[in-house]
Formats: C-alpha cells, structure tokens, sequence
C-alpha cells in the first residue's frame, strides 16, 4: 500500500475548504492515514520546500505557507501518489482541469489550495517531515 502526503495551504484552511478537499481523496479510494493542523515553523517549510531555495519565488512560498494554519495528511491507497496528483491538478489553477481540487478552487498559483508529493521518494521524505511521530513511512 502506497503512502502520499498532502499539505492543505494556509488560504484553503481559512476559506473553510478541508472537509470539502479531504473528501474528494476520500471519495477516490484513498485512505487518510493520519491527519493533522499544524502551524508550520519556518525550519519545517525549508526542509520540505528544499530543492525550490534560491528560486525567486522561494520567500513568497514560505511567506504564504506561514501565513496560517496548514492541514497536513498522509494518504494510503493503490498508486496514492499518482491518485493524489490527479486529484490535485496542475500546479497552476488556471491550467487546472475543472473537477481538480485547483481547478475548482485556486485562482493564483501562489495561492494554489494543495501542495501534493510528486514521487513516492519525495512522499517519503515529506512524510518524515510532518508526521515524524509515524514508524511505518513506506
């Protein structure tokens, strides 16, 4: 069983958008394995976002990704991380096929609702990150 994470960004959690976002995981098939709403540190957001430093956009992520509280999950299913990323959408909500999670509720792509793990190895390593306290990371 193949394990994901998801990050629920500051701006969807104040919109009130969790529930409405978890269930279309849910509704896919995947299972939430763990759940929690965490104000993020600064150190956090610069062991996640590590391969975007010194990207121009780098501190505008971290700014926003501070900004609030952010909800993160640990998702198990067949192919959890391929599943996830379709749901998700593209990264740009403007591109973002209507039905996605950004193509429904992102308009900017700073602010694009979900940051989602693009491989499995990625998974693994963010999992680490947000749910330290979790064993069983594979």
């Amino acid at each position: 069983m193949e394990k994901t994470l998801v990050l629920i960004k500051p701006k969807a959690v104040l919109r009130g958008l969790t529930g409405h976002i978890i269930a279309r995981y849910e509704s896919k098939g995947l299972k939430l394995a763990a759940l929690k709403m965490v104000d993020a540190t600064k150190e956090q957001l610069e062991r996640h976002y590590e391969e975007h430093q010194g990207k121009p956009f780098y501190e505008s992520l971290l700014e926003s990704m501070l900004s609030g509280p952010i909800v993160a999950l640990m998702l198990e299913g067949n192919q959890a991380v391929s599943a996830a990323r379709l749901i998700n959408g593209a990264t740009n909500p403007i591109e973002a096929a209507p039905g996605s999670i950004r193509g429904d509720y992102g308009l900017e792509i700073e602010h694009n609702i979900v940051h989602g793990a693009d491989v499995l190895e990625s998974a693994q390593r963010e999992i680490s990150i947000w749910f330290p306290e979790k064993e069983d990371n594979e």
